[in-house]
């Protein structure tokens, strides 16, 4: 099917799921890399604590604070 073809059938909003390859599909900049990270044990009886309060795992916790941050910093070099 042609890029035009498809584009109409989306805009129509018929079902197009069924053109597409998803066996192959990827999410860009979201691939999974490990990391091994030393903390201090306060650091990590807070992490813990935060963690139990929020209802996630301390990996979880990490990553959310971590994304903020990141976000952070890019908006105030927009701006």
């Amino acid at each position: 099917m042609k890029a035009k073809e498809f584009d109409k059938k989306f805009d129509e909003g018929i079902n197009i799921i069924d053109a597409l390859e998803l066996s192959k599909s990827n999410r860009s900049m979201q691939k999974q890399k490990r990391v091994n990270v030393d903390f201090p044990g306060w650091m990590i009886e807070s992490l813990d604590k935060e963690a139990r309060r929020v209802g996630v795992t301390r990996q979880s916790i990490i990553k959310i604070w971590l994304a903020e941050r990141l976000q952070e910093l890019t908006a105030n070099k927009v701006k």
